[in-house]
């Protein structure tokens, strides 16, 4: 896998990493159908020179941060995993907000046992005002609860997940921010002036859902776009986004060994200034 790096925290990573949302079970809830088959995932991720790994420990929840210690644990030096903060789940798989002090130290806490760490390198604090978008409201108290965690050297870097540009400007106010994480692709371009802030700053931005999500991009200017390079379309948008701007980091999260081949074989594609205009005009 050739791709080139951008700083995540103080450590230099590749622009293609891996998402191990997809690893827990359907909804993100619960184990995996296929154990040893989300292992593997893992393992080869590694194997073929990702070293950037995103998860959490509300996916399962526990699951997959247990995962990533049996598949891979003791780390290599060069991985950074980066996890996030900020949300629980329910009985019933819902996603709630868990904002207070006790829960913040708590989840912490729950990521150092479950990766087997003594100190996370990224924790993204995701903001939960509005479960599937960002929405305003204060993050000064959450934050400076994750600044204190940071000042007692259980946490290296702290970044912001589901934010606006006026919480990550709060953000900056309490501690340095190391990335942001929002949904972004080719069709979802909400962020585009975010982005190009955080590149001027030398801060990485990491979008969630680059492919779509639970619901794929689907368009035929696209496809047809895949049809002439001789890729797939996921390939195709995940190409346009390293194009996009050299400070956005990629963790397309899934299951499957060969659609992570497929995902990283994606940073060898080259897409010409006239494909990239093609290519902008479908978000319009």
């Amino acid at each position: 896998m050739s791709t080139s790096t951008y700083t995540l925290g103080d450590r230099s990573v590749n622009r293609m990493g891996y998402g191990a949302m997809q690893l827990a079970g359907p909804g993100v809830f619960g184990p995996p159908k296929d154990r040893d088959a989300a292992l593997a995932v893992l393992r080869a991720a590694i194997d073929s020179g990702v070293n950037h790994i995103d998860t959490s420990d509300i996916y399962g929840p526990h699951v997959t941060n247990q995962l990533i210690r049996e598949a891979l644990h003791p780390y290599a030096g060069h991985l950074v995993i980066a996890t996030k903060v900020g949300a629980e789940r329910g009985a019933d798989a819902s996603w709630n907000p868990a904002f207070s002090r006790e829960q913040l130290i708590q989840s912490v806490h729950d990521n150092l046992r479950n990766l087997g760490l003594d100190v996370l390198e990224v924790v993204n604090f995701r903001a939960m005002f509005d479960i599937g978008s960002p929405a305003e409201g204060s993050i000064e108290a959450p934050l400076t609860v994750l600044a204190e965690l940071q000042a007692q050297g259980l946490i290296r870097h702290i970044g912001l997940s589901n934010v606006t540009a006026a919480q990550v400007a709060e953000g900056r106010r309490i501690c340095r921010i190391a990335c942001v994480q929002n949904l972004y692709n080719l069709v979802h371009r909400a962020d585009d002036a975010l982005i190009d802030d955080l590149a001027r700053d030398g801060t990485a931005y990491v979008p969630f859902f680059p492919l779509g999500g639970f619901t794929p991009l689907q368009s035929s200017a696209l496809s047809d776009v895949a049809a002439r390079l001789g890729a797939t379309p996921m390939q195709v948008a995940l190409a346009w986004l390293l194009r996009r701007s050299p400070n956005i980091l990629l963790i397309p999260g899934t299951s499957s060994v060969a659609h992570l081949r497929q995902n990283l074989a994606a940073t060898e594609l080259r897409l010409s200034d006239e494909v990239m205009t093609e290519l902008d005009a479908i978000a319009s």
